[in-house]
């Protein structure tokens, strides 16, 4: 029997119909044919309190147990060994599964873990996924309103949890720690209490933000079209494509016409196939050009929505043309779907921005690529005689951003194209506030000293802001 104290309803039956489907009895409420309580996030006493909740007098008669051993067994198909690990015993006062010990958490909390995501290491390994989820959509919510302090209060957050290497089970656990406001801390004591915050589950449910979800996963659509289209009456993607009187962008009626394809996840195989064609086409113009795929790609993420890559030359000649060469190829190949090719306004000795999220000045490219694949299912051939004649579709399309950046600017728009969007922010912040420095993703900028500092890598930039050198998997702030 699973208490849902702290698991949530949602997992708790999640939970259990998965061990029904796996041959385990379990009971959903508490009775005589009850032996085993699996508790999540529970001690031993809070189950104990429960139980006396239960009118149950005599608690010996169960074993008490944590979440771990449920698992193991569906794991292995049977039931497990009662070992000591899997149970929740009185003077343990923390979670047998736990795998930091309670000294660990208080000293790595005590060591002042710093505001900055550039002075912490956050893999991908993300302990907190229940808390940071749930960040996530009330920052996406924020940014829907417009709200751009809410919405930074809580990516914060979320970006100070993806970097704990333990999972927070208690509020002991975040003391100390730096971006965790009124706000945060009662969404997380929600989530510890009954293993889900109904702050979270309320946006989901919003209807404004079901509608702007939909709208924003168009490509070329963002807050203000959405909020036009919501302020009409529109709720769905379907009303919109049915809607004539709209007058759609270039960019938009590419990302209706191919909105399933793009909707659906970049796989880490296929951006390789992609990174192929992209390196292949550029060194038929410039052979001795560097092509590096960048954003989440590069951090070791396996999927992702778009592929960015990073064109450079260590040659001192740059082709204005190489990018309009490259699409012209592309679109005589049948492979281009779509392009928007945006000029350099970069101005040589510009001071960067002061602004963390300000855009930057290269010349780029944001293209829809066709990429063939295998084809592995014919039974659309059979469906009738007018589908054997129909072409069946053997391509995906997929969303390409390159940027074309000179040899001397390289290292600083790898760092910024590389991310995460938060990583990257908090760099500029610190060079800001903690170094009277201006970066963006073309230079470094001392106000002290007035002059620019070259870089030809990563690791160079992290030393001229006093910074350790944090690898790219190591940025998923």
């Amino acid at each position: 029997m699973l208490p849902k104290r702290k698991m949530g309803m949602t997992r708790r039956t999640f939970l259990m119909e998965l061990a029904r489907s796996k041959g385990f009895r379990v009971e959903s409420e508490l009775s005589d044919s009850v032996t085993h309580i699996v508790a999540e996030n529970n001690s031993y006493p809070e189950v104990l309190d429960w139980l006396k909740g239960q009118a149950v007098g005599d608690s010996s008669r169960f074993e008490i147990l944590d979440i771990s051993w449920l698992t193991a067994c569906m794991e292995m198909g049977r039931p497990v060994d009662l070992e000591k690990k899997y149970h929740l015993v009185e003077q343990a006062g923390q979670y047998p599964t736990l795998k930091t010990p309670e000294s660990e958490v208080s000293s790595f909390t005590a060591s002042k873990v710093s505001q900055y995501s550039c002075q912490r290491k956050t893999t991908l390994n993300n302990c907190n996924k229940k808390f940071t989820d749930a960040f996530e959509i009330m920052a996406e919510n924020y940014e829907f309103k417009e709200n751009e302090i809410f919405c930074l209060e809580f990516l914060r957050a979320a970006s100070v949890l993806k970097s704990l290497p333990f999972p927070v089970t208690r509020m002991k656990d975040i003391q100390g720690l730096p971006c965790m406001g009124d706000r945060v801390r009662d969404v997380i004591e929600e989530i510890i209490e009954e293993g889900e915050s109904s702050r979270a589950k309320d946006v989901l449910n919003d209807e404004r933000y079901k509608s702007f979800k939909e709208f924003t996963s168009v490509f070329g659509v963002g807050v203000k079209t959405s909020e036009k289209w919501f302020r009409m009456g529109l709720r769905t993607v379907e009303e919109v494509k049915a809607d004539k009187t709209l007058k759609l962008s270039k960019m938009q009626r590419a990302g209706f016409l191919y909105y399933e394809d793009l909707v659906s996840c970049v796989s880490k195989a296929e951006a390789d196939a992609v990174s192929s064609i992209v390196k292949n086409t550029v060194c038929t113009f410039l052979p001795d050009a560097l092509v590096t795929i960048t954003g989440g790609f590069r951090r070791g993420k396996k999927i992702g929505h778009d592929i960015d890559f990073l064109i450079t030359s260590p040659g001192q000649r740059e082709d204005d043309e190489l990018l309009h060469k490259v699409v012209n190829l592309w679109k005589k190949q049948g492979l281009l779907l779509y392009c928007d090719i945006i000029e350099s306004t970069f101005v040589k000795e510009q001071i960067p921005s002061r602004h963390v999220d300000a855009m930057d000045h290269f010349q780029k490219c944001f293209a829809i690529l066709k990429l063939y694949q295998p084809r592995v299912d014919n039974s659309s051939y059979n469906m009738s005689k007018k589908c054997d004649m129909a072409e069946v579709k053997d391509w995906k399309a997929i969303r390409v951003d390159l940027v074309i950046t000179p040899f001397e600017q390289y290292a600083y728009a790898l760092l910024g194209w590389t991310g995460s969007r938060q990583f990257g922010r908090d760099l500029r912040r610190y060079a800001t506030h903690e170094r009277k420095m201006m970066l963006d993703n073309h230079a470094l900028y001392d106000k002290r000293k007035r002059v620019f500092l070259k870089a030809g890598s990563e690791e160079e930039i992290f030393a001229h802001l006093g910074l350790d050198y944090v690898e790219p998997w190591e940025r998923n702030a």
